[in-house]
């Protein structure tokens, strides 16, 4: 394996040992401040700006890491001379009031600037719902979440900014919900799909669920299956410059399915003694059974993996919570142990697809050491 490999090991082992030392019971999901003893703020505080410190400096410090960088180099160029891109004008904006600010063509600090801004909200989110914040910034990172936001620079930040949003839907505050979407937006359009998925995963957290209501569901698993054509019109009216290009293949992504499908077996394994009480819970259970099915009726629309990510992401919470309310025993260990084994298989092959002509992330470079 390449050596440059070791800095994204080495800065996942840091950051998680990191975590060790970070308290976040009483904070995560709180609506006003926690009751944290001074020395536990400061610790938890120290603990946090270091590992935001390491993440950010990895991400921002790179170059000519990711299969898009030199991509991203080029549209710069193009939005400093007020030539068409296709990306949003919010994101078009930032871009070329920096190369102002810095130079034209000067794009390391535009990629340092995105890059503090995606990890921002992945913290934020953490801090805000991560009730085992070591738990859940270790699916995080070995999830690839992070590591692959070295990659599509405005698609991430607008996942990072989702995931924040959720503590918003989850708290009723649906005006901050829209406010956090709608800045998104200027990053990403995509991150429009979590208006309706993240009201409705809400929605069906705290009713009763009527026969009627897996009824619809399953006649919309078939129109999934036989209107496929009507959903790609609506995608393309959207996303035009996606039809025809090397992201409309169909892909199934088994690896997500099979992800997703273990989840949510183990959900409706602890359904009765967990979910049912938990309406946190069950508003990520919903979240990933929609992710499901995007993924296992979705794969004729370009990037459906993407569009699944901003439904299970919350699995970097609803996985530590699940587990954290089970009872002391074998099974629970055992799912801590097949989790955690999961997770680190994924990542370790994850690092050796890496050099993938598609990935890029390997091997790693920044601009400090050469």
């Amino acid at each position: 394996m390449e050596k440059s490999a070791l800095v994204y090991i080495g800065l996942t082992v840091i950051t998680l040992i990191l975590a060790f030392f970070i308290d976040n019971h009483e904070y995560a999901y709180a609506s006003g401040r926690p009751s944290f003893t001074d020395r536990n703020r400061i610790r938890n505080r120290v603990a946090a700006f270091a590992i935001f410190f390491l993440l950010t400096g990895v991400s921002a410090c790179r170059i000519a890491v990711g299969n898009d960088y030199w991509v991203y180099r080029f549209n710069f160029r193009l939005i400093a001379q007020n030539r068409h891109v296709s990306s949003e004008a919010g994101f078009n904006a930032i871009v070329y009031y920096m190369q102002d600010l810095f130079g034209y063509d000067n794009y390391l600090p535009i990629f340092a600037l995105f890059s503090v801004l995606t990890v921002l909200f992945f913290m934020l989110a953490l801090r805000d719902q991560g009730q085992d914040y070591l738990f859940s910034l270790f699916l995080l990172l070995t999830g690839g979440y992070y590591f692959n936001s070295l990659n599509s620079v405005r698609y991430y930040l607008a996942l990072a900014i989702a995931l924040y949003s959720m503590k918003h839907v989850l708290r009723g505050d649906y005006l901050r919900f829209l406010f956090w979407v709608l800045v998104g937006v200027n990053f990403h359009k995509s991150i429009l799909l979590v208006i309706p998925a993240y009201l409705l995963a809400k929605f069906l957290s705290v009713i009763r669920i009527r026969k009627w209501m897996w009824i619809l569901a399953g006649l919309l698993v078939l129109s999934l299956i036989f209107l496929q054509d009507l959903y790609r019109r609506i995608f393309f009216h959207f996303y035009p410059y996606y039809e025809g290009s090397a992201f409309d293949n169909g892909d199934i992504s088994w690896v997500n399915i099979a992800k997703c499908g273990a989840v949510l077996i183990l959900c409706l394994i602890c359904y009765r003694t967990l979910l049912a009480e938990d309406r946190i819970l069950k508003f990520y259970f919903f979240l990933n059974l929609m992710g499901f099915m995007v993924y296992c009726c979705g794969s004729f629309l370009p990037e459906s993996t993407r569009i699944g990510y901003y439904l299970i992401i919350s699995q970097i919470f609803l996985l530590p919570r699940l587990l954290a309310g089970l009872r002391e025993g074998i099974f629970r260990k055992t799912c801590y142990i097949g989790v955690v084994s999961a997770f680190s298989i994924y990542f370790v092959v994850f690092l050796h697809q890496m050099y993938d002509i598609n990935i890029r992330l390997l091997p790693y470079r920044n601009w400090i050491f050469q």
